[in-house]
């Protein structure tokens, strides 16, 4: 679907922007410069009449994404998580991208579950409700399971919503070459990689049965995480566009006064889902990306329940370690340590001064120190960040982008729970913890523990991948073939290693 018809996408996005007026309220409301306004919009306004109209009921921002389909949905999904970024104007407005969009009948939600269970709805399920809850890709009824009466979520993908995304994930793809055409500086930025790893996402959110898989294996990692919660996937009443699940019943995250009628104590929610987070990241590589208020209820008894497993971020043990290091530097405000990391994990080129990289870093954490978070602006300082990585070189990490997204999501949820909550005070304890447990002595027995478990699985090919080695050696350098014996240094080379990853088994 890539082609010329996708500069219309995005011309008709602009269009769209300043026809429902959310060009002039997101302008404003990211405090961009006067002379950027005044080129927008006058570029916009003669052709705004070629955008979508959208619901004339709704708030201008939220009007014209929910009109211009599911990307732009998620995107303003996550601004609504920042009412530090956007205003806590703005911030309210998108709040209702979340899960408040307009949902498809119940009748055609019938339709698509009979057609992908193979069983007719009436028949699986009693008392289905209306949608409770509409969100960009699918939308939720609640229901009780006819054989046992249990209270269940069925969750339905809106019909025909694997073209939509299509489209825009095309459009992105043009724009992004675009981007990368007429700027050169934005290439270390990957834009087309970006986009391609957001494609990828995308396309994974839409198989329900893979959001299933996913839900199952969080609920294992955290069954032993204390004020957390996920619900039971029912297998047999799933598949790739129905997932039904058990029913969890709670106050939504994002609604602050039922929270606090309820009798919740706001600002330890909002450390708790920080630290949840940051726990899920480091300890088990695998977490909810997509933790925004309109995914996470607070239950009667306090614990904070994840729903919509979609989106779920994975990062290798040595990408743990390294962020890790890179977070416990700036707590402990050690920024040659954090500059030292960026140039050993190759995130900076190495022929930059690690020196000035460590300050540029200092000038960076050392205003959010002894300061309260309520008076540090997120967005001037995601703006320096910007500036010093472009200074140094440093490309975007396509394996990162789905945590720094999800850092950038979560602290604002708990931000709207806790004004003044400070990240790096709330993180200090989690990332401490996971740094005794990884980067000590116990964890290089670990890891010689994991060296020895590779080593006696390939062990008996050994022989034959040295005796092949040296083979291949000797063909391409015509001398006399090497004696058996001359492969005894290998072979004891062989059985040192062995020794020694024995020794590590034991020890662990």
């Amino acid at each position: 679907m890539r082609g010329p018809h996708n500069f219309w996408r995005l011309l008709r996005t602009g269009a769209t922007l300043e026809r429902t007026g959310a060009m002039r309220v997101i302008l404003r409301a990211m405090d961009a410069p006067r002379p950027l306004k005044i080129v927008a919009r006058g570029v916009m306004w003669p052709i705004k009449w070629l955008g979508i109209k959208g619901d004339p009921t709704m708030p201008p921002a939220p009007r014209a994404l929910s009109a211009l389909g599911p990307a732009y949905i998620k995107f303003g999904q996550i601004l609504s998580t920042r009412p530090d970024v956007v205003g806590p104007e703005l911030a309210a407005q998108l709040r209702v991208l979340q899960d408040k969009l307009p949902p498809f009948p119940l009748a055609q939600a019938k339709r698509i579950i009979a057609s992908e269970l193979g069983i007719a709805a009436d028949t699986a399920f009693e008392d289905i409700s209306e949608p409770v809850a509409a969100a960009s890709i699918a939308q939720v009824h609640k229901a009780r399971l006819a054989s046992t009466g249990e209270a269940v979520a069925i969750k339905v993908l809106r019909p025909g919503i694997e073209r939509a995304f299509r489209k825009d994930i095309d459009a992105f793809y043009l724009a992004a070459s675009v981007i990368e055409a007429l700027s050169p500086g934005s290439r270390r930025l990957r834009p087309m990689d970006v986009v391609a790893h957001f494609e990828g996402v995308v396309m994974g959110e839409l198989d329900l049965r893979i959001e299933s898989a996913s839900a199952s294996e969080f609920a294992d990692n955290t069954k032993a995480d204390a004020g957390f919660t996920v619900p039971a996937i029912k297998w047999d009443l799933s598949a790739r566009r129905v997932m039904t699940m058990g029913w969890i019943e709670g106050a939504p995250l994002g609604d602050n006064d039922a929270l606090l009628a309820a009798g919740h104590n706001l600002p330890d929610l909002g450390t708790r889902v920080l630290r949840l987070f940051l726990s899920h990241a480091l300890r088990d590589g695998f977490f909810h990306a997509d933790m925004h208020q309109g995914n996470l209820k607070v239950t009667a008894n306090g614990d904070i329940a994840a729903y919509d497993f979609g989106i779920m971020g994975q990062i290798d043990e040595y990408t743990r370690r390294v962020y890790a290091e890179i977070l416990y530097g700036f707590i402990r405000r050690d920024y040659m340590r954090v500059a030292q990391v960026h140039f050993e994990a190759g995130y900076v080129p190495r022929d930059r001064d690690v020196n000035e990289f460590a300050r540029a870093l200092r000038a960076v954490g050392e205003p959010i120190f002894g300061m309260d978070a309520a008076h540090i602006s997120m967005g001037r300082l995601l703006n320096y960040l910007f500036e010093v990585t472009e200074r140094f070189g440093m490309e975007t990490r396509t394996e990162l982008i789905l945590l720094q997204r999800t850092m950038v999501v979560v602290e604002g949820v708990a931000r709207s729970l806790d004004p003044h909550i400070n990240i790096w005070d709330v993180a200090k304890p989690i990332v401490e913890d996971y740094i005794k447990h990884s980067l000590g002595p116990r964890a290089l027995v670990r890891d010689l523990g994991k060296t020895a478990r590779v080593l006696a699985r390939f062990a008996p090919l050994l022989p034959e991948l040295a005796e092949d080695m040296i083979q291949r050696r000797n063909a391409d350098a015509p001398t006399p073939a090497p004696h058996k014996s001359k492969l005894l240094p290998v072979f004891a080379a062989g059985l040192i290693c062995g020794a020694t990853a024995l020794w590590a088994v034991l020890m662990a």
